[in-house]
């Protein structure tokens, strides 16, 4: 019974919050115009700023393990060249191939990762989440970005997925967070809250405005490629990754920022990347949407069998 009430005190409420946004929706108070402006002030002012305050609380007590590192990078590598092999030999058509393979391993790490862990572990957990994202966003981008222009017919821009990395506000807000821990720079305690109440609008804001954004037209054309995507996205991958990493010894804290990694639902910004760069943009849509729908049933499943058999 304690296993179903931490799952569903972890899950439940990120789902409340997206009905929430769908409403809103329906109300007419968001429309896609206004929620694509709320998002991107969303990932370029209120999660930066979550990411760095989570960073900094943590201080010296937190680290990221160098085999916590090494296996979520080697298993985004992993999904990477074998959602590749997956998309060549079961899509013929060039721009659904580009967003299927983005679509299987590129996560929603950023929104689902620290809500979840901190629901489950506190602090630390969010604090080791903050941390991987500096590590696993970067490879996301750059990956998301060689996966789009592999079947775009042109060259890979390396100078435009460099400098993507590197202008990117997560990205920027963790390594300022890493560089006041290290550093022990100290953040005056008005600042530091301040700071703390915008970022903590984060998560809930980011999780209406992806209810508001959920349409569920065009799902009938793109039934087939989506069922390969969400299954490889939904089921397999974090079947696998987690219990490799089980296997390893990955236990508590570590393994849920493992299992957000590798099993949270496609990231929203793929959805504009496809729009961008010549992907199928209903596609992409499509796959947000029911990945982000399907994801609380299957991070639900998946925390609440964690919990029973003693690996949290």
């Amino acid at each position: 019974m304690d296993s179903l009430f931490i799952s569903v005190n972890a899950v439940v409420p990120l789902f409340l919050i997206m009905v929430a946004g769908y409403i809103i929706r329906l109300t007419g108070l968001l429309n896609e115009a206004s929620a694509r402006q709320v998002n991107k002030c969303i990932f370029k002012v209120f999660l930066p700023l979550m990411i760095f305050i989570n960073i900094y609380d943590t201080g010296e007590g937190v680290s990221l393990q160098n085999n916590l590192l090494f296996f979520a990078a080697a298993g985004v590598l992993i999904e990477f060249l074998v959602s590749l092999v997956l998309v060549l030999l079961t899509e013929q058509d060039n721009s659904r191939r580009g967003v299927m393979l983005q679509g299987m391993f590129r996560s929603n790490f950023v929104l689902f990762g620290i809500p979840i862990s901190m629901a489950l572990f506190g602090d630390r957990a969010a604090g080791t989440a903050s941390l991987l994202i500096a590590v696993i966003i970067p490879m996301f981008n750059a990956l998301a970005v060689l996966a789009l222009e592999m079947f775009n017919g042109q060259r890979p821009n390396l100078w435009g997925v460099l400098l993507g990395i590197a202008t990117n506000p997560l990205i920027i807000a963790s390594i300022i967070g890493i560089l006041f821990t290290r550093f022990n720079w100290y953040l005056p305690n008005v600042l530091h809250s301040t700071m703390s109440t915008i970022g903590g609008i984060a998560t809930p804001l980011a999780f209406v405005v992806l209810g508001a954004s959920m349409s569920f037209g065009e799902t009938g054309r793109c039934a087939r490629p989506l069922l390969i995507t969400l299954f490889m996205k939904l089921i397999v991958y974090p079947a696998a990754f987690v219990g490799a990493a089980i296997l390893m010894g990955f236990r508590g804290a570590n393994l849920a920022v493992l299992l957000t990694v590798f099993g949270s639902p496609i990231a929203v910004s793929s959805f504009t990347m496809a729009q961008q760069m010549g992907g199928d943009d209903q596609l992409a849509g499509q796959l947000v949407v029911f990945s982000s729908v399907l994801s609380i049933g299957t991070m639900f499943l998946s925390i609440w069998g964690l919990n029973y058999f003693g690996f949290f």
